[in-house]
């Protein structure tokens, strides 16, 4: 426990420069006094770390200090090959920063940790998009990414689905989400932050203007309230269905006779219905019963003639 919290330690002044006792007692959350302990061991041990006094003192490595990665556990090596995705590097113009990158730590680790993750790379592959459908056009994606990451000004015209089908507005990108291989800008506009699809872009100006994200914004917390927000505008009804077990298991629902299941409209119900053919009955709303009932008696005729 504290070798993991030694090297933490560590890794903290190395990324983020000079920092308080007290501000890395509060990241490694521990008290203060086992800060300065940390702190001596490390000394005792070589690693070139001095104090310094004052308001604006703490504790910091010497200028040009790294340390090698050595302290990776297997586990955290997993994760780090894991989490760098090359078809995701590829598409934001990363490929090469991110094999360089890979180089690097590949290097960096004891000979056991190396040959692990080289194991996790022949042996796991992320593939994002799903099955039924064709990869999103994004070219204007690298382009997103550099003004995300820039904190620059955009202005997009934009293709939306309802009227006016095409729009231009300046906004400023907070950040970039992929989802289910398809690639979302989270960024502020003139009425306040909204979601856009990369796809839907149709061109980027990037102005000569920085800003500031508010403090606070969690591009996190706000995709997944956006999600809530979505998944509540979609099913905005329901329908009571007679199921056999396996329209159960197909509709994901507790297996039972009679379930309440939510639909995001007529229409859409009335085609998604269909697909599980005789082991789902609709028995409420009476419209909807009424539509599939029309639909199965004209392909049954259909196919009588």
């Amino acid at each position: 426990m504290r070798a993991s919290r030694l090297v933490a330690l560590l890794l903290l002044l190395q990324n983020r420069g000079r920092m308080t006792a007290q501000q890395l007692a509060e990241e490694l959350e521990v008290s203060v006094r086992t800060v300065y302990r940390d702190v001596e061991a490390l000394v005792a041990a070589g690693i070139p770390l001095y104090g310094e006094a004052g308001h604006a003192g703490g504790y910091r490595l010497v200028d040009g200090y790294r340390t090698r990665l050595t302290g990776l556990t297997a586990d955290e090596a997993q994760a780090a090959f894991l989490a760098a995705l090359p078809g995701t590097a590829a598409e934001l113009g990363l490929g090469e920063a991110l094999a360089t990158a890979q180089l690097k730590l590949r290097a960096a680790l004891p000979a056991e940790l190396r040959e692990h993750a080289g194991r996790i790379q022949e042996r796991f592959l992320l593939d994002a998009p799903g099955w039924y459908g064709e990869a999103d056009d994004t070219p204007h994606l690298a382009a997103v990414a550099a003004a995300v990451w820039a904190r620059r000004a955009v202005v997009l015209r934009y293709r939306r689905w309802r009227a006016p089908e095409e729009i231009e507005r300046r906004v400023e990108p907070y950040g970039l989400v992929l989802k289910a291989g398809r690639w979302y800008l989270v960024a502020a506009g003139p009425s306040g932050t909204r979601t856009y699809r990369v796809d839907q872009v149709i061109e980027l100006g990037e102005l000569d203007e920085e800003f500031a994200v508010p403090d606070g914004f969690d591009l996190a917390a706000y995709w997944r309230t956006y999600l809530e927000d979505f998944r509540a505008r979609l099913h905005t009804g329901e329908a009571l269905v007679r199921l056999t077990p396996e329209g159960a298991r197909r509709l994901g629902v507790a297996p039972a006779k009679e379930a309440w299941v939510p639909i995001e409209s007529i229409d859409h119900a009335h085609g998604e219905f269909l697909r599980f053919g005789a082991d789902v009955e609709v028995l409420e709303p009476a419209e909807l019963r009424d539509r599939i009932a029309d639909t199965v008696r004209t392909l049954a005729a259909r196919y009588d003639s």
